[in-house]
């Protein structure tokens, strides 16, 4: 069931006007999943080195 199911007509509209000219974030999502990270892997004798 849905947030607006639970409300009155008056409260839908009020929410409504509200978020009217709202604008969505802007997510860089390769950053937030950390795909830009640095990787690293254990080199010859166990020393971890950055690829």
């Amino acid at each position: 069931m849905k947030v607006k199911d639970h409300l009155s007509k008056q409260q839908h509209e009020k929410m409504k006007s509200k978020y009217k000219n709202h604008k969505p974030e802007r997510i860089d999502w390769h950053d937030l999943m950390g795909m830009n990270r640095d990787t690293y892997k254990r080199g010859r004798g166990g020393a971890i080195r950055r690829r």
